[in-house]
């Protein structure tokens, strides 16, 4: 797999998740998550009309050099994406692949007609917290014990209005930012 050793963007395709691609997220989710998704949850969501699921990868898919790096869903309801779940690889963390994947289904979300996003994200999880919040998602609420493998608080993060000027900029920058 190609990777400058030097904190440099690897060269990466995000695409629509494939059923061929569930047994390698599911191993990504379990490195990620103490709880995670079955096999079969994620088949239902590939069927789901209103789901968006996304994997980032390298290598060539023809030519069978293709790695799943990361992943990440969401549900699209009128105009309001639920983002549901977003993992790399923990040895690729930190090089902006979870950037990316955000970057492509926050603007699959206004290519669908979304104007509003939001998500539920562990108060301890600083690296996602900040993620989120450099694309505008901003803390309103939070979830009581809402993780049940810890009894962890979740923190209920919105991006309110993706059609003002000052998103469009801020989105602007941050697909520039990561090559998009």
């Amino acid at each position: 797999m190609p990777d400058p050793g030097n904190g440099s963007l690897l060269p990466i395709t995000v695409r629509p998740m494939r059923a061929s691609d569930i047994e390698t997220v599911t191993r990504i989710e379990r490195q990620s998550f103490s709880t995670s998704w079955t096999v079969q949850a994620y088949l239902n969501e590939l069927s789901n009309p209103a789901a968006i699921y996304l994997v980032a990868a390298v290598g060539d898919r023809d030519a069978g050099t293709e790695r799943i790096i990361g992943y990440g869903g969401l549900w699209l309801i009128m105009d309001e994406a639920h983002i549901t779940t977003i993992a790399v690889i923990p040895e690729l963390r930190g090089r902006k692949i979870g950037d990316r994947i955000l970057c492509r289904m926050l603007q699959s979300v206004l290519e669908k007609g979304g104007s509003r996003a939001t998500l539920e994200v562990r108060e301890t999880n600083l690296p996602a917290r900040k993620l989120y919040e450099k694309y505008g998602f901003e803390y309103v609420a939070v979830r009581k014990r809402y993780y049940e493998d810890t009894g962890e608080n979740a923190e209920i993060l919105w991006i309110n209005d993706m059609l003002t000027p000052e998103w469009k900029r801020l989105f602007a920058a941050n697909r520039a930012a990561v090559g998009l």
